[in-house]
């Protein structure tokens, strides 16, 4: 899996605190660097090896003509790259630079629809399903936004919540879809009401926890001849995304 997903054909302009550095990811084999001013001013094409080490962050780490040695940790999903170089003369640096992306890669590298997907699967059903309110901790931020106006904000309101749930309260996931750090969720709670309730959850996620949620809710109403007996949800209408059938 060496370079999987590395965004081949991406050019970026990392700025660290002394120097700015553009780099051609030409391959997952080789890269090209110029410096264009200060005592380190070149350019050269080395021959790398990538590592993904999480999503969206790769290690890359290549030898130069000169003998020095570079390890860059770059991270897309935070713009920034972590180097670690050791230079002929024996000197060690560390330094993090904020990349600026001047032209993008042949093809997308951003898996974070999918991981957000899973994220918020992951989270309506640690909560309302099996009623883990310690997964609140672990899958929301610390200061969680909530827009629902019968529910105070903060997880701690949410896992009191989902302490109290009775056990006849279950939630169904339907269709997820999702883009860049949004995510929206189809689905059915049974219990909450007297009647289902037909919802649509939104999520922002900001650095891999649910920071943000709004929802929509009606009451389910049965089909009809009259409206062709299509319902108003499905659990199946997610069996092509990454919502199970409930269990």
């Amino acid at each position: 899996m060496t370079g999987s997903g590395f965004p081949v054909g991406l050019e970026m302009d990392v700025s660290y605190p002394n120097f700015q550095v553009s780099l051609t990811l030409l391959s997952t084999e080789q890269l090209r660097f110029e410096i264009k001013e200060g005592p380190f001013a070149r350019t050269e094409t080395v021959d790398i090896q990538v590592v993904p080490i999480g999503n969206s962050i790769f290690a890359v780490s290549w030898q130069e003509e000169s003998g020095a040695t570079v390890t860059n940790v770059q991270d897309y999903d935070r713009s920034l790259v972590f180097s670690f170089a050791t230079l002929p003369d024996g000197q060690f640096l560390r330094m993090t630079g904020k990349m600026a992306i001047t032209r993008p890669a042949h093809r997308s590298s951003d898996d974070r629809p999918r991981r957000n997907k899973e994220l918020v699967l992951e989270a309506m059903i640690s909560l309302f399903q099996r009623r883990d309110a310690s997964a609140v901790e672990r899958l929301y931020a610390r200061d969680y936004i909530q827009h629902n106006p019968n529910i105070p904000q903060g997880r701690d309101a949410l896992q009191a919540i989902v302490t109290g749930l009775p056990e006849h309260v279950f939630y169904e996931p339907g269709l997820i879809v999702a883009g860049d750090d949004l995510v929206a969720i189809h689905g059915r709670i049974r219990g909450w009401a007297d009647e289902p309730l037909i919802a649509v959850d939104i999520f922002r996620i900001e650095d891999g926890r649910l920071a943000e949620h709004w929802d929509v809710l009606q009451s389910e109403v049965a089909a009809t001849a009259a409206d062709g007996g299509i319902s108003m949800f499905d659990p199946e209408e997610g069996a092509h995304g990454t919502a199970p059938k409930p269990g």
